[in-house]
């Protein structure tokens, strides 16, 4: 029930702790679903279904930057390779693409290619526009214009070996012919088998007694990761060549430039790509595309941009798993109508109420839909929802479905208005909308429960948030022991935990439903490992409102030891101090995040809480990993009007290398990068001494 009150919660009504929890279940249920689409082959959702986890992962993080996991989705491709094939490291990353779901969606990923680069209205911004095809990624490698290896995307880093498979596929050259053919050159693209070849398939499979595949995509990717290589020669695959990886020299200074060499080389391209002009022809093209679809030999989600100039390419470079000169416009998730038969009221870790609609069965996109969340009380105001209506759902942007109407021409006569709930289902509590605006009298539209921690579904996933992969990850402890502790009174704070061996526990552990004699030792056994713990992970355990994993990673970096974090946060109570202006000036941190932090530790509660806590543990140091960046480690501020780069890119080139950019200078300032223009800050550099450098000298010393 707690799950579904997550999984239900809107992004913009989530707290951090909401946010924390929800991104921990994402990270491992995008993950499941990976290693089923990239490495098994059998996908159990719809590529819709997966965005919409992808999409609700990413407006999490937008919301809460420093929340972001170790594991995030965000800065993972792919899948961990599968046993049976030898492996291959790919010396480019195979990245995959950021979703664009609308026009308007479109419209920002171009102004955002223009303010990276720096780049006047009137100046074109030309794109490569193809079909995304729904297929299996594979890079092919040649040497001296002969196909010497091919692998699998895998996680973006490491792909499995399928030359012998690959060599199957019917338009894939062996050989490269025609002018300007490189010594070294990685192809990429899409094998994939067209629409009739794929039920020609299941017809012989059906005969044959074998598998019947879902959907071409898993018939070509199952077929190409076969261990016995004829039964890959049995099927016809083919391949549509689309970027590149490893490729010293290229033929041409533009996408459709190469893509139109690879041709002359004798790949296949799609034969719906297209260079367009402007942002207007690259959507007119999507309509036509989708117009089509139906129609094609194959099939595809969307279609797929790419900022046709490779030196903006190069220069716009990537984010975590996507690189920022490309994106993938998806096409429109399905609507469906269906009747709501009951209306349930589930209680997330915070406190909130959530609505979750319980529907009639129906299929949305090829699942079948049972549930469907209305956010919250003012929403079902808004919309007027009521029990035994008929209601538009749709499900895109959001982990489970969402009513987005009520068909009111088929409202039953007899239905009345819902009457939210103003206590709490788990522990009876008053459950209030606290006011909004003070001078109005507005209301929160969520409904809050007032238990606190008496109110198992808040207290619970505290602690299971302290107990989860990226924090304390004690194995052998999760949801269900949580609970089942909390109930019994065994645990209440963290430090329970590590008291739990300790104590006269009747009946015992091992006499309880679901724990044994080994069971018990392991459980004691992983609590003793997680006596000594990293410093950030500390951090990120305690559940501090704002702090998820890479401000706790940050602040763990800066002041390297519990004892200086714990007394420099302490200190930083005056904000007059310099503990307050260090703290503030940590890039990441700021202002809202440092009193939050300053405010959880000026509290007595958790403070008690800490301090019990710490008396269990060996808290590690953070230990800063080697880097050979000259700039790796060092504290950068850039100022004034740079020249050669926006501040965008300088910033992202500086923390790629290592460097930690801060937005004002200190004394733990050590380069400070100056261009036309710079006042107060260079004024205060040369004051404290920090090297100052201009544009030129920092673009040597990186590149040194």
């Amino acid at each position: 029930m707690l799950e579904d009150a997550l999984r239900a919660l809107p992004v913009d009504k989530m707290t951090p702790l909401d946010a924390s929890a929800e991104l921990a279940r994402l990270a491992i249920e995008i993950a499941e679903h990976d290693q089923r689409y990239y490495r098994d082959d059998a996908p159990d959702v719809t590529d819709a279904d997966y965005d919409a986890l992808r999409q609700r992962n990413i407006a999490i993080e937008t919301r809460f930057p420093d929340l972001k996991r170790k594991d995030s989705p965000s800065d993972r491709v792919g899948a961990t390779p599968a046993t049976g094939f030898g492996k291959v490291k790919h010396r480019r990353p195979m990245l995959s693409l950021d979703n664009a779901f609308n026009d308007e969606d479109v419209h920002e990923f171009v102004a955002r290619v223009r303010k990276f680069l720096g780049l006047s209205e009137d100046e074109k911004v030309t794109l490569v526009a193809e079909p995304k095809i729904d297929g299996l990624s594979a890079s092919v490698r040649y040497e001296m214009g002969k196909f010497v290896l091919g692998a699998t995307r895998g996680d973006g880093e490491t792909g499995e070996d399928i030359t012998a498979n690959l060599a199957q596929v019917t338009d894939l050259p062996k050989t490269l012919s025609g002018n300007n053919v490189p010594d070294v050159i990685e192809v990429r693209g899409e094998v994939y088998m067209a629409k009739e070849d794929f039920l020609a398939l299941n017809e012989a499979q059906e005969k044959a007694g074998g598998k019947i595949f879902a959907n071409p995509r898993n018939a070509a990717a199952g077929s190409l990761r076969q261990l016995d290589v004829s039964v890959t020669a049995g099927r016809k695959l083919r391949f549509f060549a689309y970027a590149w990886g490893e490729a010293p020299q290229l033929p041409s200074d533009t996408q459709s430039g190469v893509l139109q060499c690879f041709k002359g080389w004798g790949f296949s391209l799609n034969p719906l790509t297209e260079v367009c002009r402007d942002v207007d022809g690259a959507l007119a093209l999507y309509r036509g595309v989708e117009t089509a679809r139906a129609g094609l030999p194959y099939d595809i989600d969307g279609v797929v941009y790419k900022v046709d100039r490779l030196d903006w390419q190069e220069r716009l470079g990537m984010v975590s798993r996507a690189p920022r000169w490309a994106i993938a416009h998806k096409f429109p998730a399905e609507k469906a109508q269906t009747v709501i038969n009951d209306i349930d009221i589930q209680v997330g870790r915070t406190g909130t109420l959530t609505p979750v609609a319980r529907l009639e069965p129906v299929t949305v996109g090829g699942v079948v839909v049972t549930n469907a969340t209305l956010h919250n009380e003012e929403n079902i105001e808004k919309l007027d929802v009521r029990i035994g209506d008929t209601v538009i759902v749709q499900r895109a942007g959001d982990v489970i479905p969402q009513v987005l109407a009520v068909v009111t021409d088929k409202r039953p006569e007899n239905s009345g208005a819902y009457d939210f709930p103003d206590h709490c289902p788990i522990c009876g509590s008053a459950a209030v909308r606290e006011i909004k605006d003070q001078k109005t009298g507005e209301l929160e539209a969520r409904r809050r429960c007032t238990g606190g921690l008496i109110c198992e579904a808040q207290a619970v996933e505290r602690l299971r948030h302290f107990v989860s992969r990226d924090a304390f990850d004690i194995e052998g402890l999760g949801e269900k022991q949580i609970a089942a502790f909390w109930q019994d009174g065994l645990v209440r704070q963290p430090s329970d935990i590590f008291e739990l061996k300790n104590k006269e526990i009747d009946p015992p552990l091992k006499e309880r439903e679901g724990w044994g004699d080994l069971s018990v030792s392991n459980l004691f056994k992983a609590i003793d490992q997680r006596r000594t713990i990293e410093l950030d992970r500390f951090m990120y355990g305690l559940g501090v409102p704002h702090v998820g994993q890479t401000t706790a990673r940050l602040l763990a970096k800066t002041y390297e030891t519990h004892e200086r974090l714990l007394e420099a946060l302490m200190k930083a109570q005056d904000a007059e101090s310099d503990a307050w202006l260090d703290l503030v000036d940590i890039d990441g941190v700021g202002p809202k995040v440092a009193q939050t932090l300053v405010a959880f530790f000026a509290e007595p509660h958790n403070n008690d809480v800490v301090n019990s806590l710490v008396a269990h543990l060996d808290i590690q140091p953070f230990d800063m990993p080697e880097d050979d960046s000259p700039v790796s480690g060092k504290t950068v501020v850039f100022t004034g009007t740079l020249e050669r780069m926006t501040r965008a890119e300088a910033k992202a080139k500086a923390e790629s290398l290592g460097a930690k950019v801060s937005g004002s200078v200190s004394k733990k300032t050590d380069y400070l990068v100056a261009g036309p223009g710079a006042g107060s800050k260079l004024k205060k550099a040369q004051e404290l001494g920090v090297t100052a450098l201009s544009e030129d000298d920092w673009l040597a010393l990186i590149s040194s």
